[in-house]
């Protein structure tokens, strides 16, 4: 399957409630310990005071309607290169999103499978064999390697019960889209990801050592995100959720049946 063509689904989740409660805890699952999500309220300086710090990864939930996004990411696609990178040399990870529904799913692997929030990884946990497994393979067959785990089903699906949204199981009718963006942990440029591209995009921002996902450089990437996603829907319905290290006791994780 090229990147420039439309993805085919052959699996479809329960979309996840953009709540910072719930993603710490499918985090937390995976086997990603010390991170947790938070509510990005405002990205005015006083406001952003409330969020801790460094933000290893942000979590963007944005107006993404129907057939208008489609035709956006076809544009990208049509002028978009094929991007084949694999293994360790790799600048960043990225999932090609093969399952529907489940954008929240894939924004969370990108934040955790990069950065510094690599380090926060426990020794023999899920996400360690996933990455394991994924790394060294191209987009297209780390995207089956995705499909075909059932314990990563397993974890999301718990996590997509929770939450007040409700969802029809029939339904395909979402009219939001999670992205993220990152930190490269080797080159430590900012790039967006967002399984829904053509491949990683790298926003031609670098980032110093001390400097992170909210620091002023980026932050100004981030409010033209919010602006130009703003005029193109004409809606201001967005989220962010940092992913930062926790100081608080680690959430319960998600109970798996055997």
């Amino acid at each position: 399957m090229s990147s420039h063509s439309k993805p085919v689904y052959r699996k479809k989740y329960i979309p996840l409630e953009s709540n910072p409660d719930i993603f710490s805890r499918l985090i937390d699952s995976l086997g990603v310990s010390g991170l947790e999500f938070q509510d990005v309220y405002s990205l005015e300086d006083d406001l952003l005071e409330t969020v801790s710090r460094p933000v290893l990864a942000l979590v963007i939930l944005f107006p993404a309607i129907g057939e208008e996004y489609e035709k956006e990411l076809e544009e990208e696609r049509a002028i978009g290169t094929v991007y084949e990178g694999s293994g360790e040399e790799e600048d960043v990870v990225w999932f090609r999103q093969t399952i529907n529904l489940a954008c929240g799913l894939y924004a969370i692997l990108h934040s955790i499978s990069n950065g510094q929030a690599r380090n926060y990884i426990e020794s023999g946990s899920p996400i360690e064999k996933l990455l394991e497994t994924c790394i060294p393979l191209k987009p297209y067959e780390r995207a089956l390697a995705l499909e075909a785990s059932d314990e990563l089903e397993e974890i999301h699906n718990l996590a997509g019960k929770e939450g007040d949204t409700t969802f029809s199981p029939g339904s395909d009718d979402v009219d939001y889209h999670y992205s993220c963006l990152v930190k490269s942990r080797q080159s430590g440029r900012l790039y967006e990801l967002d399984g829904m591209k053509s491949g990683p995009v790298d926003t031609g921002l670098s980032l110093g050592e001390s400097e992170d996902i909210l620091s002023k450089p980026a932050l100004e990437l981030v409010k033209d995100f919010i602006r130009r996603q703003s005029s193109r829907y004409q809606s201001d319905g967005f989220n962010l959720m940092a992913l930062v290290p926790s100081w608080s006791p680690p959430t319960p994780r998600l109970s798996i049946s055997n």
